[in-house]
């Protein structure tokens, strides 16, 4: 924890990512979740889907996994109370990076065979096959 503790001009303490990276041990658990840092050591054993999932996302960003269990508003009330500080301006865009994603792009014109004819064949094959198998079982 060599790092010096910022503040902004209002007062918010700021915490690097590497120091927030450190903060997931047997005696501290931090956080973040839409880039505020929380440390929720205190609430381990409190927390309603086990202290485990805590454990799994100290140290790092949490905001993902909290939304995705779409926690009530008693408890986004609750994580208020937690909250220490906020990731520094500069670490953000090292925790938002872009999400690659495989993007398909389709012609507006497509031809009618890939539409119709490719599954019309199949489907004569499934019946050409079905056939053959009920004749030879007869």
């Amino acid at each position: 924890m060599g790092e010096k503790q910022e503040e902004s001009p209002a007062g918010v303490r700021y915490y690097r990512l590497s120091e927030i990276e450190l903060q997931n041990s047997c005696k501290s658990r931090w956080l973040i979740i839409h880039n505020k840092v929380y440390d929720v050591t205190a609430f381990l054993e409190e927390h309603p889907g086990g202290e485990e999932v805590l454990r799994e996302q100290a140290g790092g960003d949490a905001t993902e996994s909290f939304e995705d269990v779409g926690h009530s508003t008693d408890a986004r009330e609750m994580a208020r109370d937690m909250v220490i500080g906020e990731l520094h301006p500069d670490d953000i865009e090292k925790i938002n990076k872009p999400v690659e994603t495989l993007v398909t792009t389709l012609k507006e014109e497509t031809s009618w065979w890939t539409n119709w004819l490719i599954p019309a064949l199949a489907a004569a094959i499934v019946t050409l096959m079905y056939r053959i198998y009920t004749t030879e079982s007869e």
